[in-house]
This record gives C-alpha cells, sequence and structure tokens, in this order.
C-alpha cells in the first residue's frame, strides 16, 4: 500500500517477488508521478498488479498481507480497517526487517537529533564492526534491501534511525531491538498523528517488545520521559543527562566540567573538561546527541577509550546544521533536515553564538506551533536579516511575528522561488561582514519541494551558484 517515490516501497515490492509472491501494489498517486519508481522495477514491474489514483476495497480483502509504506496514514484509513476485520497480516518494512534480520539491532527514534546520534552510533561502533553504518529513515538504501546484506554478515550490528511513521505499527513486529533509543519529544507530525499522545505512543514502539537483559536509553532531561517509563519497559534503562543524575538512576551525565557513568556497580568519571570543552563547541543539542550515542555504543559493546579516540572524527551529518560554504566574510548552513520549530530554534542558538545572522525559514504547515519559534528570531534576528520561502507554514509564522510587532512597518523578505530568495540574500550578504546564512526552514516543504531532502539539496545547489 503506497509504492512511494523515495525507495521503500520498491525495495519491499521486490523482497516479496524474490519470494514469489503476487503482488498488487495500489497507490493514490497517478501513474506519470510514479514513474521513476515503476521504472526502477524493470521487467518486474510486468509481474506486478498496479491500482493507481484510489484504492479498491476488495485488493484489501483478497490479500494475505497487506504492507504499509511510512507515508501512508494508519489512523482513520477505512482500507486498513477493512483488512483489520478481516484478520489480515498487516505489516511494514520494519516489521518485516526486525522479524528477518538476527544481528544485533541499536536503533534510534526521537523529535530531534536521531539522525546525528544514529550516524554517531555507527562512527563509534566502527572502533569494533568495520562495517557498521547507519540506515533506516536515515539512508538511502532501504531497509529490505538492506536486510539482504545482513543475511551475509551476522555479526555487524544494525544502526536504525526510525521514525513515528515507521513505528506505527512496530509493536506488531513481537521482535525488538536490542538497544532503542529516545533521543527527545516535541511537538511534531500533529498533521499525521493528531494528537501528541498518539505520537509518543508512536515512538514507545521501538521498546514495546524489548526483554529482560536489552536496554532502553531514555533523555532525563526531557518533559516526556516519565511518559516512557510509565510505560513500565521490561528492558534496562539508562538515561543521558546534562546534569548529575539522581543516584538511583543509571547512564551518563555531565557533572561539572566531567561527564560521568553509574551503574549498579560503580560511579567513575569517563571523560574530563579538554573532551567535555570540544563537545561544547559543537552546541547544546550536539552535547546530548553524544551523550546518547556514547551510552548506546557502551551498551552494545564499545569501551569509553575505544569511543574516546572517534571523537575527534565525529562527522557532520548531510542537511543538518551543515556547514557547506565557508569564506572569509560569511559562512553558509544548511540545516534543510530542521523540518520543526524546535530545531529551527536550536540551530538558532548555536549558530547566534558565533555571529550575525542571516536567517532563512519557511515551509509547509504541520500543524505545528511557532510561538517559540517566533520569540526566538525577535530576540536574536534583526528584520532586515530575516527571508522567508513561502506556504502555509510561513503565513502562520508571520502571523505569531506580527503579533509581537517585530517588522515595526518594515517589508517582509518572502519569496516564492529558492533562487530568487539567495539571490536576495547575496545582496544582503555584500553590506555586511563575518555574517552566518543560516538555512533551517522550521517546516516541512511539500507545496514546492519532494522532501526535505530535495529542498536541501537544491539549497546546496544554489547556493553554490548564487556564492561563487
Amino acid at each position: 500500500m503506497g509504492l512511494g517515490i523515495l525507495g521503500g516501497g520498491i525495495a519491499t515490492t521486490k523482497w516479496f517477488l524474490k519470494r514469489g509472491a503476487e503482488i498488487t501494489v495500489t497507490d493514490l498517486r497517478r501513474r506519470e508521478e510514479l514513474k521513476k519508481s515503476i521504472a526502477v522495477l524493470g521487467n518486474d514491474s510486468k509481474k506486478i498488479k498496479f491500482v493507481l489514483e484510489k484504492h479498491n476495497e476488495e485488493d484489501f480483502k483478497n490479500a494475505d498481507f497487506i504492507v504499509v509504506n511510512p507515508a501512508v496514514r494508519i489512523l482513520g484509513n477505512k482500507f486498513l480497517e477493512i483488512a483489520a476485520k478481516m484478520k489480515k497480516q498487516i505489516v511494514s518494512d520494519l516489521t518485516l526487517f526486525l522479524k528477518e534480520v538476527k544481528n544485533p539491532i541499536i536503533a534510534v527514534t526521537g523529535t530531534r537529533g536521531k539522525t546525528t546520534t544514529t550516524n554517531w552510533i555507527a562512527h563509534f561502533l566502527k572502533s569494533r564492526f568495520p562495517k557498521a553504518c547507519a540506515s533506516g529513515n536515515s539512508s538511502d538504501e532501504a531497509l529490505l534491501a538492506l536486510s539482504e546484506r545482513f543475511l551475509k554478515d551476522a555479526k555487524t550490528p544494525a544502526v536504525l534511525e526510525l521514525s513515528s511513521f515507521q513505528l506505527e505499527i512496530a509493536d506488531r513486529a513481537h521482535q525488538a531491538p536490542g538497544v532503542s533509543v529516545i533521543t527527545n519529544i516535541y511537538q511534531d507530525h500533529m498533521n499525521r498523528h493528531d494528537t501528541m499522545k498518539n505520537y509518543v505512543l508512536a515512538k514507545a514502539n521501538i521498546f514495546k517488545n524489548q526483554k529482560e537483559g536489552q536496554y532502553l536509553v531514555l533523555n532525563f532531561d526531557n518533559e516526556w520521559t516519565q511518559f516512557f517509563v510509565n510505560q513500565k519497559p521490561k528492558s534496562e534503562i539508562y538515561f543521558f543527562s546534562l546534569r548529575a543524575l539522581p543516584k538511583s538512576k543509571y547512564g551518563l551525565y555531565v557533572h561539572g566540567n566531567t561527564i560521568m557513568f553509574r551503574d549498579k556497580k560503580k560511579e567513575s568519571v569517563i571523560y574530563k573538561e579538554q573532551i567535555l570543552q570540544l563537545l561544547w563547541a559543537r552546541g547544546e543539542h550536539n552535547l546530548y546527541n553524544f551523550l546518547a550515542a556514547a551510552l548506546a555504543s557502551f551498551l552494545s559493546g564499545v569501551s569509553w577509550k575505544e569511543i574516546e579516540k572517534r571523537i575527534i572524527t565525529l562527522p557532520d551529518i548531510f542537511l543538518r546544521q551543515e556547514i557547506i560554504i565557508k569564506k572569509k566574510n560569511y559562512t553558509v548552513v544548511n540545516d534543510s533536515a530542521g523540518t520543526s520549530p524546535d530545531a529551527a530554534i536550536a540551530a538558532l542558538r548555536r549558530f547566534s553564538r558565533e555571529g550575525k545572522i542571516i536567517y532563512i525559514t519557511g515551509g509547509t504547515d504541520k500543524q505545528l506551533e511557532f510561538k517559540k519559534l517566533a520569540d526566538e528570531i525577535k530576540s536574536t534576528i534583526e528584520p532586515e536579516n530575516l527571508f522567508f520561502l513561502n506556504g502555509s507554514a510561513t503565513r502562520r509564522l508571520i502571523r505569531e511575528l506580527e503579533t509581537r510587532h517585530y517588522f515595526r512597518n518594515q517589508k517582509k523578505n518572502t519569496f516564492e522561488d529558492l533562487k530568487d530568495l539567495l539571490t536576495h540574500v547575496r545582496k544582503r550578504v555584500i553590506l555586511m561582514s563575518d555574517v552566518i546564512v543560516l538555512f533551517s526552514p522550521g517546516a516541512a516543504s511539500f507545496e514546492k519541494f519532494e522532501n526535505e531532502f530535495d529542498r536541501g539539496k537544491k539549497f546546496a545547489e544554489y547556493s553554490k551558484q548564487v556564492f561563487k
């Protein structure tokens, strides 16, 4: 259900074809929109029944398995309700992956920081497992395509980034990752989940089927952490925090100028001031990401010493506060993957410590609140240095700024075209010195781009043309 355009549906289709299944692909998109995806299937497409621009009830009644693409909304989906009433098996690429792959699995979810944390776990694991790599929601390689590789390599852990969309029916898998990490929870995807409780319960599925002897890593400083604890996980809980943990809690935390670790056996200093300062330089949010990644890696068998050796080479992550141009008088930062107001606030706080900011924001509304972002913009950005890419979320943010009398009767820099916007930003940069051009939209991108990755690639391409 949902072939899609990002590759996951293609990999799932091929996976079932390889096993001799009779397949119906049903998608609400037009054939023209799915042209590239169908082309990738090649001659295999002749073996498939395609039902496009609609779903037929009979297809769901007659199928043995219904495989749901993560982009398909579960809540209130009448076709899935029909399948459930008829006791059909409703699965996803993730539930199939968890059933198929016997390797150790470390999985990461959360609202912010999950991509960085996932990639940094893979980075630390390479000290023991050279083939370790990040996958899941953060990779170009679909889960079921990846599963084929793990069948030939039983030792390398699978390190997965998982979105709330992927986790929505993960409780049906009856298996769970050996180490599950929840980086934090903030408001996001209300247009999909309707309520915060639905959203958080989807995230909780990452540990729903964990057993004794497995681990759950939680952010002690996040307001939703107690909600997860109240679900009474069977796994052992470890916390990470930027302040000292209560004596009854195990985990990794900052204490003064050191990073400490406590478990059942002892409490000890893991890293001293020099390492801590190196991590602080990446911003508070990245210190959280490090603590989560280091703790998950340690619980997966990597020593603190091995982790320390790889701190200096921690990679910057594609489209996550990624510095794409650095010149004498200006720096250009691509944070296209910052699709929520909280992500944009984190970027603004990091880079406002480093210099004057020209800020580019705006996109598609996900029914999120923009009040805190409006407050941050008012305290950080001059109106003449604020540029909007128009969209439904943009208009909501502008209204919030107007209620704060932010613009002072000044013209709003609002553009329909990203390249045109960047051309005007370049004119502003010429008038300034030591400026940071920050693209952190704080919203989705579907009105003008395929997704945040398409948006980020275009931003990088246009930036290199305009700032040459």
